[in-house]
């Protein structure tokens, strides 16, 4: 049998923009695994503030903007960052949205062959 894991995607989550507000909500739920890769895209026509803790001011991203990141970029299988099982990813208005939504997509390693 080969070594290695899988790698596998969580379902979309997503935030329309009548429920991003001046307080942070969060996107979706939670997170079901160790994440490996992030795609967050402002699909809004707004430009809106992203926290990790639902507390602090992390990331600011314009209209129709997105972030990408490689978490455990050229690590072993469980050796590196990940952003952690449980986690969520936040979202609050800088402007107010008046259309479109935010869109998480987040990758694992599933140990399933």
């Amino acid at each position: 049998m080969l070594g290695g894991r899988r790698f596998s995607c969580e379902p979309c989550r997503t935030a329309l923009f009548g429920a991003i507000g001046a307080n942070y909500t969060a996107i979706g739920t939670p997170m079901d695994h160790p994440i490996r890769l992030l795609y967050l895209y402002n699909l809004t026509d707004a430009l809106l503030f992203f926290s990790f803790d639902g507390i602090d001011d992390h990331l600011r991203l314009p209209a129709s903007g997105y972030f990408t990141t490689d978490i455990t970029a050229n690590k072993t299988e469980d050796s590196g960052l990940f952003l952690a099982k449980g986690n969520s990813l936040y979202v609050k208005q800088i402007d107010v949205p008046t259309t479109g939504l935010v869109s998480l997509t987040v990758f694992y390693g599933d140990s399933g062959y």
